[in-house]
C-alpha cells in the first residue's frame, strides 16, 4: 500500500509543556487509522499541525510522497486534507449549499454560480451514499445531519485525507453506524482517514490500525485484529484500567427530586419524573432535545414553568439558593460554567460556596488556610495531577479539570447531584475514576440525575433510564431491558 501521509519527528513545545515529542506515523491510502490517547497526550496539537493551524518546531511531513509544509488550513485543503471538528464549523443561518461553497464561491464576483455547486454536491452525495437537504438552513438540521454537512464540506473541497475529531459525540448509535459505513466506503474508494475518539469500542469497530499517544510520544501502533479494549486502555494510560463499572443493585430511599410538567424555552416542553436517594437516574438523548434546559432549570439557572420539589419543598428559582439547599451541579461545559480558568485550584475548589463556612472567615474575608486544606483534600481524594493547589485551572488537562469540578461538587456533601455530561471529552483513566466516584456517592445515599449523550455511560451507571426527544420524555427503560438499539430508536423519536 502507498502512503497517504507521513509524519517524521514532529515536535511541538509550549511553555512548560512538550506537547509532541518526535512523533512519527504513517497513514496509508485505503485505511482508517485511529488516533487515541489520554487528554493532554498531544493528539489535538498533532492534528492542528497537520491541518496547518499550528507550525511544528521541528519535523517533516509528506502527502502522497510530496513534501508538505502547511502555513494555513487553506494549504491543507489544497493538499487534499479535510478536517471535521468536534464542534462544527458551520454558519447556522446559511443553507447547506451556502456553507459548502463558503470561501470557494463558484462563478465570478458578479455572479455566484450555485447551480454548478449544486451539481457537484449532488454528485458527491450520490457517490458516497448519503443525502443532506442542500436548501435547508443549517440551524434547522439535527446534529447528525449537521455532521454530514461538515463531512460533505470537506469532500466538496476534494479532500482525499479526512481527519475526524470525536465524530460520534453527538450521534445516536444508528447515526454512528451510518458514519462508519460512510468511512468504510470512503477509504474503499482509495482515500484515507484519521479517526480520533475516546470511545475504544468504536475505535476497534471502524479502524484498520490504531496509533496510541501518551505524554506526547507514540507508544505503539497496533492492528485492529487481535487487539482488545483492555490492551488499548493499558497502552493509553500505562496501567491496568477497569472498563466495566462494578456496582451493587441500588437501594433507593425517599424521593429527593420530584418534577411535574417542567418546561423551559426554547426546547423543554414538559417533563415529569422523580429521583430517589441512593439511585442514579440516567437521561439519554441526542443533544439539543431539551437536556440543557432541563439541567439549567433544575440548577436555578433558567426560568421555567411547572412544579419542582426538593425533599417535598418547592425549589427556589435561584442558583445560589438551590445550591445552599444541598444541590450540586456538574455543568455540561466545564470551561464555560464549571471553572474560572485563570483561578487556581484552591480558588476553583470553593466556587459557589465562597460565602459559606469555613471559607468565609473574619469580617467576611476568605480564610486562606481553610481554602488550602479543602483544595488539598480535593486533589488527593480525586487524584488530580499535578498535585498542585496553586496552578491555574487552564494548566491542567481536560480530564484533570473535570476531576476538579466533580470533586468540588461531591465534597460539598450534597443530597442531590445533577451531573450533565460528566465525562465529556475526558480520557479512559479519568472516566474510570469519575464513574467510580458517582457509584460510591450513590451507595452513600446520594440522589443522582445523570444527563449524558454517551449511551455506554448511561447503560453502565443508571438504575433507571429516561429517554428525551424533542423536549419530552418519550420512554423509561429498566437497565436490564435496555440495549443500544432500543435506546437509539427512542432517541430518534421512534416509540413502540
Amino acid at each position: 500500500m502507498e502512503k497517504a501521509l507521513v509524519l517524521k519527528d514532529i515536535t511541538k513545545r509550549f511553555p512548560l509543556v512538550l506537547a509532541n515529542d518526535r512523533i512519527s506515523l504513517d497513514l496509508y491510502w485505503g485505511e482508517v487509522l485511529a488516533l487515541v490517547g489520554e487528554n493532554g497526550a498531544g493528539k489535538s496539537t498533532l492534528m492542528k499541525i497537520v491541518y496547518g493551524l499550528q507550525p511544528p518546531d521541528r519535523g517533516e511531513m509528506w502527502v502522497d510522497g510530496r513534501p508538505y509544509r502547511p502555513k494555513s488550513p487553506m494549504d491543507a485543503i489544497r493538499a487534499g486534507i479535510g478536517m471535521v471538528h468536534q464542534h462544527f464549523m458551520l454558519v447556522e443561518p446559511f443553507t447547506v449549499l451556502e456553507n459548502l461553497v463558503l470561501g470557494l464561491e463558484p462563478g465570478s464576483p458578479l455572479h455566484l454560480d450555485l447551480d454548478a455547486a449544486r451539481r457537484k454536491a449532488q454528485a458527491l452525495m450520490d457517490r458516497l451514499g448519503f443525502q443532506v437537504p442542500l436548501d435547508e438552513r443549517v440551524e434547522n438540521l439535527p446534529v447528525g445531519v449537521q455532521q454530514r454537512v461538515e463531512i460533505l464540506k470537506a469532500l466538496y473541497r476534494e479532500a482525499r485525507i479526512l481527519i475526524l475529531d470525536e465524530p460520534t459525540a453527538v450521534l445516536t448509535p444508528q447515526e454512528a453506524e451510518e458514519l462508519f459505513r460512510f468511512l468504510r466506503a470512503y477509504v474503499a474508494q482509495g482515500n484515507a482517514a484519521i479517526f480520533i475518539s475516546h470511545k475504544l469500542k468504536e475505535v476497534l469497530e471502524v479502524s484498520d490500525r490504531i496509533t496510541v499517544i501518551r505524554d506526547g510520544r507514540v507508544v505503539g501502533t497496533v492492528p485492529k485484529e487481535g487487539t482488545t479494549l483492555e490492551a488499548l486502555a493499558r497502552m493509553m494510560v500505562g496501567r491496568e484500567v477497569v472498563l466495566r463499572v462494578e456496582k451493587a443493585p441500588a437501594r433507593p430511599g425517599e424521593t429527593v427530586l420530584e418534577v411535574e410538567g417542567l418546561a423551559a424555552p426554547p426546547r423543554l416542553k414538559g417533563v415529569s419524573f422523580r429521583v430517589r436517594a441512593g439511585e442514579i437516574v440516567g437521561v439519554a438523548g441526542v443533544e439539543g432535545n431539551g437536556q440543557t434546559e432541563l439541567v439549567e432549570a433544575l440548577a436555578g439557572l433558567r426560568p421555567h414553568q411547572g412544579v419542582v420539589r426538593f425533599l417535598g419543598q418547592p425549589l427556589p428559582p435561584s442558583a445560589r439558593k438551590v445550591r445552599a439547599l444541598g444541590v450540586s451541579h456538574i455543568p455540561e461545559d466545564r470551561l464555560a460554567r464549571g471553572l474560572v480558568l485563570d483561578f487556581s485550584v484552591k480558588e476553583n475548589a470553593i466556587l459557589g460556596d465562597q460565602q459559606e463556612r469555613p471559607f468565609r472567615g473574619f469580617l467576611g474575608f476568605l480564610d486562606d488556610g481553610a481554602m488550602e486544606a479543602h483544595a488539598r483534600r480535593l486533589v488527593e481524594s480525586f487524584d488530580v495531577r499535578p498535585r498542585s493547589t496553586a496552578l491555574s485551572a487552564r494548566r491542567f488537562s481536560g480530564g484533570n479539570q473535570q476531576k476538579i469540578v466533580v470533586g468540588r461538587e461531591l465534597l460539598r456533601g450534597p443530597k442531590l447531584l445533577i451531573a450533565a455530561q460528566p465525562t465529556r471529552g475526558v480520557d479512559v483513566g479519568a472516566i474510570e475514576f469519575i464513574h467510580r466516584a458517582l457509584v460510591e456517592a450513590r451507595d452513600r445515599g446520594l440522589a443522582v440525575l445523570l444527563v449524558s449523550a454517551d449511551l455506554n455511560e448511561i447503560l453502565a451507571l443508571s438504575d433507571r433510564i429516561l429517554v428525551m426527544y424533542e423536549g419530552r420524555v418519550v420512554g423509561e427503560v429498566a437497565p436490564e431491558e435496555a440495549t443500544e438499539a432500543r435506546l437509539g430508536l427512542l432517541m430518534a423519536g421512534v416509540t413502540p
